[in-house]
């Protein structure tokens, strides 16, 4: 017997970020070179390992997004920064509508020549493997090429604020 639920497929989108807000995520900007070789990027909150073997992360961008498209048309390879717990401004910088997002930003080139943002937690360097539609985003699937990791704890997006999390020490 089929399950029923009432009011299913009805979900409010402000309903639908109040009870998703409730998970915490990490900040991201995704990065690139642009064709006269000005960095753009985009801050995105849905960033995720997809596989080990072989090296695969995914971000979900809006199809709405300018800085999306800016990203797009720039070519296949992209950059992750995991963004510091101390990079909120950095995070807000980037997620502005301004032309030069990166005109305060320090940065300097990845070995595929994109941005890596000065005082990340992380970064991944990224050729994209692939693009799916879902709904009103995207889910870029990019190969991992290479990465490295910084110091600090990273910068965290919950219930409509910034913050961070430092682990307790293994006992």
């Amino acid at each position: 017997m089929p399950l029923t639920v009432q009011g299913a497929g009805t979900v409010e989108s402000s309903r639908f970020r109040q009870v998703l807000g409730r998970y915490p995520t990490g900040v991201v900007v995704v990065t690139a070179l642009d064709e006269t070789g000005t960095a753009i990027g985009m801050v995105v909150g849905s960033f995720t390992s997809v596989s080990l073997d072989p090296p695969l992360v995914a971000f979900l961008p809006d199809k709405g997004s300018s800085s999306w498209r800016a990203l797009r048309a720039s070519g296949d390879r992209f950059c992750v920064n995991v963004l510091s717990a101390d990079q909120e401004d950095v995070c807000r910088a980037v997620a502005t509508r301004k032309t030069d997002k990166f005109h305060d930003i320090g940065w300097r080139p990845s070995p595929a020549g994109n941005p890596v943002i000065d005082g990340a937690a992380a970064w991944i360097d990224c050729v994209t493997e692939q693009v799916h539609d879902a709904g009103d985003h995207h889910i870029v699937v990019g190969r991992v090429l290479v990465l490295d990791a910084g110091d600090g704890d990273p910068l965290l997006f919950y219930r409509g604020g910034y913050g961070s999390f430092a682990p307790h020490p293994a006992a």
